[in-house]
């Protein structure tokens, strides 16, 4: 970091501001650069694309790029997060890794007693096993030894998602604009708090359709002429927010007859799916609204036809 703010020292009273690029390791240089006192953008890379015609690129023609962006008050911005919660932001996305894991392993064992027994156990079920269980399920020893290690596996993964959850309680709580997101059927404490905390402040939205696409919620395509020609980026968003209102949506139909109804009718249209996704848009951007004027969620407003 002394490099970087010698490089910049002679330039610093003239400077405008410093583009920084939103990669993985943005975190060091952004704080950096803010504490010395400089204006800094952090660029969104996914949300910016240089002249397809270029023979040759650079580093050096790259920043020529993006000070030019700057320079026209084009360049597409990032936000850069408080760095004071950043730490509790990454242990919920920690947590999520953890989650991912495992499903897989529960996955997997589910697929191995579906193909070595000819019968299905639930997720719920898997969960449940102990160690000694696997002699039951299975009389060979490869698959105990197998069986035995995806249950080591879950509930150790187990312990070390319920101790994010327990910390992650225990240091932050929902704010006031925040609370009314747990009037949604399918969003608990967890859910939440991750809402909370990848979104920031909500008014940096203007709209409800910059948040439901920030949060992945809207299809990605470009059409000419009424005729689909591409997907265009699909990847620009927060994908953890868009796990989050998957998620949302998963627990809704269980637990609410009008997201139920809205889902069943996507059903019969499509498949699984899109119908999912489409009912994690409706909760998107229902929660958009509840974040902005801090109101209770209305069911029959949402789904009204």
């Amino acid at each position: 970091m002394d490099t970087i703010v010698s490089a910049l020292e002679p330039f610093k009273e003239t400077l405008e501001g410093v583009v920084v690029e939103s990669t993985y390791n943005w975190y060091w240089l952004v704080d950096g650069l803010q504490d010395n006192g400089y204006t800094v953008h952090l660029a969104n890379p996914s949300a910016m694309k240089q002249y397809e015609g270029l023979k040759h690129t650079d580093d050096r023609w790259d920043a020529f790029w993006l000070a030019h962006m700057l320079r026209l008050h084009v360049l597409p911005e990032g936000h850069i997060y408080p760095k004071e919660e950043r730490p509790v932001r990454d242990l919920l996305r920690r947590r999520l890794l953890f989650v991912k894991h495992r499903t897989a392993h529960i996955l997997s064992l589910q697929s191995m007693i579906t193909r070595n027994r000819g019968s299905q156990m639930s997720c719920r079920a898997i969960k449940r096993l102990e160690q000694a269980d696997a002699e039951i399920l299975f009389d060979h020893p490869h698959l105990v030894l197998a069986a035995q290690n995806n249950i080591a596996a879950i509930r150790f993964l187990k312990d070390r998602i319920e101790s994010i959850e327990r910390e992650v309680k225990s240091v932050i709580k929902l704010r006031k604009e925040f609370t009314c997101l747990l009037t949604i059927p399918g969003i608990g404490d967890i859910l939440g708090l991750t809402i909370m905390l990848e979104v920031g402040d909500i008014t940096r939205f203007p709209k409800v359709g910059n948040y439901s696409s920030y949060c992945r919620c809207v299809r990605a395509e470009r059409l000419s002429n009424g005729k689909k020609k591409d997907t265009n980026n699909r990847k620009n968003g927060n994908k953890y927010l868009s796990w989050a209102y998957v998620e949302a949506a998963n627990f809704a139909i269980r637990f609410s007859p009008h997201a139920q109804r809205f889902y069943q009718r996507k059903m019969a249209q499509t498949n699984r799916v899109v119908a999912i996704k489409a009912l994690s848009n409706k909760l998107a951007r229902a929660s958009y609204y509840l974040m902005r004027d801090r109101v209770p969620y209305d069911a029959d407003k949402l789904f009204r036809k």
